[in-house]
């Protein structure tokens, strides 16, 4: 075989593996399985070739379920109808997700009264919305020397925002002063 060709083969056979969840029929490898039948009802501990000839029969497939070395369990059922339910419902539980995006709110040291309401009230939006807000306040030169008065501004921007609650307190990283708002829980 050329190089090439093994290298596809390889290729091919780990994503062909990583694609399929469950074993089934011949890739079975125990030598006996606990087999559960279509309609859920378990029939017993038999041999696999007995339990895929069983499923063969009926026109399903044998599906390894639980790989448990000790008591590895089967199911007889048609695998592609069970792949196709599966991902459907996947993308269904994807869809009823929120995600959460963190929204950033800038200031200053130096932020007038009213530009700081300005910013609040942007805040708040984000946070009606579900998001969470990261307020980052920036200190340049020599504003470092007066971080407690802005440690005292953050603390009147987290009063201005009535339906959020504070994940994490104003801490300093780097030249950074962060605070991290969540919307309040009911």
């Amino acid at each position: 075989m050329p190089y090439k060709a093994i290298f596809f083969y390889i290729i091919f056979v780990e994503v062909f593996l990583i694609k399929q969840d469950f074993l089934i029929n011949e890739e079975i490898e125990f030598s006996k399985v606990q087999v559960v039948n279509s309609d859920g009802q378990k029939i017993g501990l038999m041999p696999t070739e007995k339990a895929i000839e069983l499923a063969e029969e009926e026109g399903l497939d044998l599906v390894l379920v639980s790989p448990n070395p000790a008591n590895p369990v089967c199911k007889i059922l048609d695998y592609s109808k069970y792949k196709f339910e599966m991902n459907k419902r996947a993308k269904e539980s994807k869809k009823k997700q929120k995600t959460i995006e963190v929204k950033e709110v800038r200031i200053s040291p130096n932020i007038d009264k009213h530009d700081l309401e300005v910013k609040a009230k942007n805040a708040s939006k984000f946070i009606d919305a579900g998001n969470k807000v990261k307020v980052t306040m920036r200190f340049r030169g020599r504003e470092l020397n007066f971080i407690d008065q802005g440690k005292e501004i953050m603390n009147n921007f987290r009063d201005l925002i009535i339906d959020a609650q504070v994940e994490k307190e104003a801490k300093m990283e780097g030249k950074n002063l962060i605070m991290f708002l969540v919307p309040k829980q009911k």
